[in-house]
């Protein structure tokens, strides 16, 4: 019989996290395949190819970073990271390396299977190569570039609507403030933050029922920005 439940790789040098994870995510459903260094990481994603993977940033043998970089090299499942640096500079550096999605130790079971259903919804949409995007009242028909509100049309700037085409490319996971800038405004303009939160803020006023308080473009303090996918 075919085991249905997706496979996770779960990369922790640490036994007792690693319990703790192994009996959360074997309830839920999920299969996992386990990892205590860097290098055997790599050796059993390109094995397993492992549908989603779990990876810790603090592991003996070589930075978790480095091991994101190579993962990216080839690999297209979405990576979270866990890791107790919680400082916004290691979240960044993540996220850069090619990281989807950063949660900081300790953390509830609730808040981590929520993290993964969203990362592995965004990679079964990502998968279906769609030109829609739909996130309650707000739709987005990318192929003819037209941007709806409770079924109003909404006129973006040039910059306005490449930083929703980004946000929406990465949907659900967190897009720094550098990859923003330099997507939206091009390769020079990466540590121009204060204008970003200028164009966001236009992006809120636009989309927003109430822009203080945004349903869909939400705020990572300090790291960036994200669209909350369709539920």
């Amino acid at each position: 019989m075919t085991e249905a439940g997706p496979l996770i790789l779960v990369v922790e040098d640490e036994a007792p996290m690693r319990r703790f994870l192994r009996v959360s995510l074997t309830s839920n459903g999920y299969r996992l395949v386990e990892s205590e260094t860097g290098q055997d990481a790599l050796a059993q994603a390109a094995a397993r190819n492992p549908d989603l993977i779990l990876l810790d940033l603090g592991l003996p043998d070589q930075d978790g970073l480095t091991v994101t970089e190579r993962l990216r090299e080839w690999a297209t499942a979405p990576i979270i990271v866990i890791s107790a640096r919680g400082q916004e500079e290691d979240k960044i550096k993540a996220l850069d390396a090619g990281a989807d999605d950063y949660v900081t130790k300790p953390f509830g079971v609730g808040e981590l299977l929520a993290r993964i259903r969203v990362a592995l919804r965004h990679k079964a949409i990502s998968g279906t190569g769609g030109s829609q995007f739909t996130a309650g009242d707000l739709n987005v028909d990318l192929g003819r570039r037209q941007v709806l509100v409770r079924d109003k049309e909404v006129h973006l700037t040039p910059i306005e609507y490449k930083l929703l085409t980004t946000l929406i490319k990465h949907a659900g996971h967190v897009v720094t403030h550098r990859q923003l800038l330099r997507e939206a405004c091009g390769p020079n303009s990466s540590n121009q933050t204060q204008y970003l939160r200028v164009y966001m803020g236009q992006l809120r006023h636009k989309l927003e029922e109430n822009p203080s308080r945004p349903a869909y473009l939400l705020t990572e303090p300090g790291v960036g920005y994200r669209i909350r996918p369709r539920d």
